[in-house]
């Protein structure tokens, strides 16, 4: 497709990206399934492999993973006639269904292909999030140098879709300095990545970088202004009428430490109880065995089934 071409698709179809709501995968895969009628009526092969690349992601965050890898299939037979994008995007989300469900060794090449076409192509945006995510999926002493690959990439490109990686990659880093211990390090880009969300203004993700800066002086034995930190997380979760497991579970670690350990048990409780429902920590058995043993709740075990 002519550059010219390119331009006036963009102008027609509705960005994709935009469309997402990541906490709602149900309701953004009903978005794009709204859009398909008329991205098949106007016969553009690869903004429709791209349209469909987006519902096999928001199956593959419902845990549909066989739902998702028969979309793509229906994508990949498309690909012939598609643009770089369209197969960018598929390597992509391919990659992201056998990563989420605990296939890391068909996602990694998929990734590394994503990587190396979107470089070629110019597509920062996804030469970014190829590069995080093969930064999840590599051993540990490899992760550091492809998130600085990543944020590299994302600090010096002119598009802002790919400058707007900042606030993940920063957070993504300091995961993993914490990861090894690091937790100076750690705190410094828990800090960037807050500073980062701040500046973009959106509550939740400001809401979740306070809560890796305030664990990482837990863990620096700043115990006292990492639990008020907590607290008025706690605070404004509430006052947007939601929960959040992670924040009672390091309030419960603040208190621990603090001998004050009626109190932690109740949050311990709590965070075991909100945790427990949450699938993508289902299958943390220890995490959610230690819970349920500090915060002496009786009933059923974890599952071990995820």
């Amino acid at each position: 497709m002519e550059e010219g071409d390119e331009r006036k698709r963009r102008g027609r179809s509705p960005d994709l990206d935009r469309l997402w709501d990541y906490d709602h995968p149900d309701a953004s895969e009903r978005k794009f399934r709204d859009l398909l009628p008329a991205a098949v009526d106007s016969g553009d092969l690869s903004y429709i492999a791209q349209l469909l690349t987006q519902i096999a992601r928001a199956e593959g965050l419902q845990r549909r993973f066989e739902d998702a890898h028969k979309t793509l299939d229906r994508v990949e037979k498309a690909l012939p006639k598609a643009d770089d994008k369209a197969k960018i995007r598929y390597l992509l989300e391919r990659g992201r269904v056998f990563n989420s469900s605990g296939n890391t060794d068909d996602a990694r090449p998929l990734f590394l292909q994503a990587y190396d076409l979107a470089l070629k192509s110019k597509e920062d945006p996804y030469a970014v999030d190829a590069a995080h995510m093969m930064a999840i999926v590599e051993p540990t002493e490899k992760q550091l140098q492809w998130n600085l690959k990543a944020l590299a990439l994302a600090e010096d490109s002119q598009d802002e879709r790919a400058r707007n990686w900042k606030g993940s990659l920063y957070n993504n880093i300091g995961w993993t300095y914490f990861d090894q211990r690091q937790y100076e390090d750690a705190l410094a880009m828990f800090e960037k990545a807050l500073e980062f969300r701040e500046e973009q203004g959106d509550p939740a993700s400001i809401r979740i970088a306070k809560w890796g800066v305030a664990k990482a002086l837990r863990m620096m034995d700043h115990t006292e202004e990492a639990l008020e930190m907590q607290e008025e997380l706690l605070q404004e979760y509430e006052a947007a009428g939601q929960t959040s497991g992670d924040v009672y579970e390091e309030i419960a670690e603040c208190l621990i430490v603090m001998d004050r350990e009626q109190e932690a048990q109740e949050w311990f409780a709590a965070a075991y109880r909100e945790l427990s429902k949450d699938p993508w920590v289902a299958t943390e058995y220890d995490r959610l065995n230690r819970l349920k043993e500090l915060g002496k709740v009786t009933g059923v075990e974890p599952s071990q089934h995820g």
